[in-house]
């Protein structure tokens, strides 16, 4: 079959909502700045899809910091790639404090968190390697290790014991290949909100010799005394031998970094594809992410107004009967019984009718048959968007248990079929 035929008839499991969903569910566009309330369609709404938990997008501290460091050095400044011409003092510098922050020896800035956790994978195994990960790991994950040569095995999302069923598995294959085994799981898994069992998988190392690499995006900046994430909270950071955080969510900004033994890091400084053959993190970047991690380690107060909006929250939500399934982060999802027609009818009238702006996520991220909507509490919330919402939820809630969902669903004879 012709490629672009093949493409035509399955345009994949989310493609397949294209003509109905793309403006509105997907690729959706907000206006204004960034904040707790935004633009939507030309209405208002309460905006809980930011990826913003501190808040610090729209600080004036930050905003400052990045407008100065752009008007000084422009968008594009430095002008290559690290290896060849890229390297400055601010990115050395953000570098070790970043190291210090995270507890490790050394630390490497990443352009991207997605194409940089690809090639830490890339960059770590060999081919003799095992690799062993939680199934629920996020796609950059995935991705990274369908480039693995190896011998490649999954464990139960979160399951300590069939980890370790899996390390005795990839024992085996590594005494045969002379390799080694690196396990991969998250220090928070950002769809359901949970904390990856750090300390269990670190009390395995006494039994198994194998390499621990942890995605932290969701957890630093908002897990742990003093920010430093989940490995901090669970009291295992000294256990994770590569820790990995995006600047994406706490940071509000991109780019991305790695940390661990400065000898690996320096190692993956030298491997990296997708650093050695691409632009330096830009310095508007560097040094406005030098200010956002100054303001988490020295405003303590903007984290513990996060976790008062958080609990507020989730605790309102639980208390009107909702599934948050067993989160224990600042992620909350709210799991709804439902079919995909009925989940973006919900959605469509929490946005027009109640002002209220969430993420809809229906299968194949999450299993069939179920809603999946996504809130990410950010310190910038006040207690009024959080009564408007829980007011909002009540409401379309019992909307979905009396049948008004199912009832336009049927309306519409609109089907989509999983592919």
């Amino acid at each position: 079959m012709d490629i672009f035929e093949r493409i035509r008839q399955n345009p994949g499991p989310l493609g397949q909502f294209a003509d109905y969903g793309e403006g509105y569910f997907v690729f959706p566009k907000l206006e204004g700045r960034i904040g707790p309330r935004m633009k939507f369609q030309g209405k208002e709404v309460i905006f809980w899809s930011a990826n913003d938990y501190l808040g610090l997008c729209n600080h004036p501290e930050v905003i400052e910091t990045d407008a100065k460091a752009a008007a000084e050095y422009g968008m594009f400044y430095p002008m290559g790639a690290r290896a060849m011409s890229g390297e400055t003092e601010y990115h050395q510098q953000l570098e070790k404090e970043l190291a210090e922050f995270t507890g490790k020896e050394a630390a490497y800035l990443l352009n991207f968190g997605y194409q940089g956790m690809v090639s830490i994978i890339d960059a770590l195994v060999s081919k003799n390697d095992v690799i062993v990960y939680d199934v629920d790991s996020h796609a950059c994950i995935v991705d990274g290790v369908r480039l693995h040569m190896g011998k490649r095995f999954t464990y139960r999302h979160n399951d300590v014991e069939s980890l370790e069923k899996n390390l005795q598995r990839a024992e085996k294959v590594a005494a045969e290949t002379g390799g080694g085994i690196l396990v991969i799981t998250e220090g928070v898994f950002g769809m359901r909100g949970q904390q990856g069992k750090l300390k269990e998988i670190a009390a395995l190392k006494d039994h198994y010799n194998f390499r621990l690499l942890v995605d932290d995006a969701h957890g630093f900046g908002t897990l742990g005394k003093t920010g430093a994430g989940a490995g901090e909270e669970q009291g295992v950071q000294d256990k994770i031998d590569v820790y990995f955080s995006t600047f994406a969510k706490s940071m509000a900004g991109f780019g991305a970094f790695v940390s661990g033994d400065k000898e690996i890091i320096r190692y993956l400084k030298y491997n990296m594809r997708s650093q050695i053959f691409a632009k330096s993190l830009t310095m508007p970047m560097v040094i406005g992410g030098l200010k956002r991690l100054e303001l988490l380690r020295s405003r303590p107060e903007i984290k513990d107004k996060l976790w008062h909006n958080v609990r507020k929250l989730q605790n309102g939500l639980k208390e009107r009967g909702f599934n948050l399934g067993d989160t224990n982060t600042c992620v909350t999802p709210v799991f709804i019984e439902g079919t995909p027609v009925e989940a973006t009818l919900l959605a469509k009238d929490l946005r027009e009718n109640y002002g209220v702006f969430t993420s809809v996520v229906v299968y194949p991220v999450i299993p069939k048959g179920m809603i999946l909507l996504r809130l990410i509490p950010t310190a910038s919330h006040g207690d009024a968007e959080i009564d408007e919402t829980l007011a909002a939820f009540e409401a379309i809630y019992d909307k979905l248990k009396n049948g008004y969902y199912k009832e336009k669903e049927r309306e519409m004879n609109l089907e989509f079929k999983p592919l």
